[in-house]
């Protein structure tokens, strides 16, 4: 042992921390935990179990994640079940999403190169394509952040939108952009294909309380429907956007962006971070993209109902009071859950191939 190094070891023991406890908490685990599946949710209201549940707390509890992990570069600790499925809370938003999914992602402790992935949560949904406590599994996942914007007083009246593509000089100009910054996202259509086959027929949960508020959007066949399983698009903002004029914006971006391709059908804050980190984890191969699903479920419609007025149905999301909250954490729930079992319990299979629609 050198003197210099000698004399750190005896500064350390004489400041009374221990220099083996020094080296093992800084090093990795000799065998990484190898994880089949991994569910990401975005935000709990209170504790992970025992309260009023939030995205994450169903999981946590339906699917025993009892182990408590520590992730002291993410927003919240993992949790993690006998089965290998690990769960994790990103917290609300697009920046938390990507860091916390990146603290995951990289952390030694965990072997993700053949995980599944399930981002599962709730959104605001198009009641031209869904109904209350109806789910989407998403072919593309598009971002509604990145863009230029003029203040709606000052667009010119041949503009239909003060959003303006990164790199365009008006609304949706054409071509679209080769190299895009993350503004849209393409999931594995065999993966989703298989997903939504194996769920489409699930029952999801109905009341009086959904029929009533499903009336009030007469005029529109699919927000009249019992909640059913459909595959569509989501569009992730850190802004929480409302109104018809904002949908009509992102129908119209998704077909931008999407060469006509996509339809959109929910709203979402957090999708296009979660996918930005996994495409790096990709890039650095800690994960495979092609083994990643997001599935969003309708808590409340994107919009104000026909002849009532977009603030006085802004007020009522403020508080979190959406008309859907808990059929669309079930929803989320009971449609992810039997993704979950259907890897869980082929894994033999599923750890080297991917399902097929």
């Amino acid at each position: 042992m050198s003197r210099l190094l000698r004399w750190g070891v005896l500064l350390l023991i004489e400041l009374g921390i221990s220099p083996l406890l020094l080296f093992a908490q800084g090093a990795p685990p000799s065998k990484p935990i190898r994880i089949k599946v991994v569910v990401v949710a975005m935000f709990e209201r209170g504790e992970d179990t025992g309260d009023t549940p939030g995205e994450y707390q169903l999981w946590v509890e339906r699917e025993h994640l009892d182990q408590i992990i520590p992730l002291p570069a993410g927003y919240h600790h993992v949790r993690l079940n006998k089965d290998g499925v690990l769960g994790i809370l990103t917290g609300v938003g697009t920046a938390k999403a990507a860091a916390s999914v990146m603290a995951a992602g990289l952390d030694p402790r965990f072997d993700l190169s053949k995980a599944y992935w399930i981002v599962a949560g709730i959104g605001g949904g198009d009641p031209l394509d869904v109904s209350l406590g109806s789910a989407v599994w998403a072919d593309h996942v598009l971002d509604g952040d990145l863009a230029y914007e003029v203040d709606a007083r000052q667009i010119p009246e041949s503009w239909p939108t003060g959003y303006v593509p990164l790199r365009k000089a008006t609304p949706y100009e054409e071509p679209v952009r080769k190299e895009l910054e993350g503004e849209v996202y393409t999931l594995n259509p065999e993966l989703v294909g298989w997903a939504f086959r194996l769920t489409k027929d699930l029952a999801l949960p109905d009341s009086d309380s959904l029929r009533s508020s499903r009336a009030r959007f007469a005029g529109f066949p699919n927000a009249l429907r019992p909640p059913f399983v459909t595959r569509g698009d989501t569009l992730s903002s850190s802004t929480f956007w409302h109104g018809s004029k904002m949908n009509e914006w992102a129908n119209a971006w998704t077909r931008y962006y999407t060469g006509g391709k996509g339809n959109y059908m929910i709203s979402a804050m957090e999708d296009t971070g979660t996918m930005q980190a996994l495409t790096f984890l990709s890039q650095a191969s800690r994960v495979d993209l092609q083994r990643v699903l997001v599935l969003r479920t309708v808590s409340n419609y994107d919009r104000e109902p026909p002849g009532t007025i977009v603030t006085d149905s802004l007020k009522t999301m403020v508080s979190g009071n959406y008309s859907a909250y808990f059929p669309a954490l079930e929803a989320a729930q009971i449609l992810g859950d039997k993704v979950v079992r259907e890897i869980v319990e082929h894994w033999a299979d599923r750890e080297s191939t991917l399902p097929q629609p």
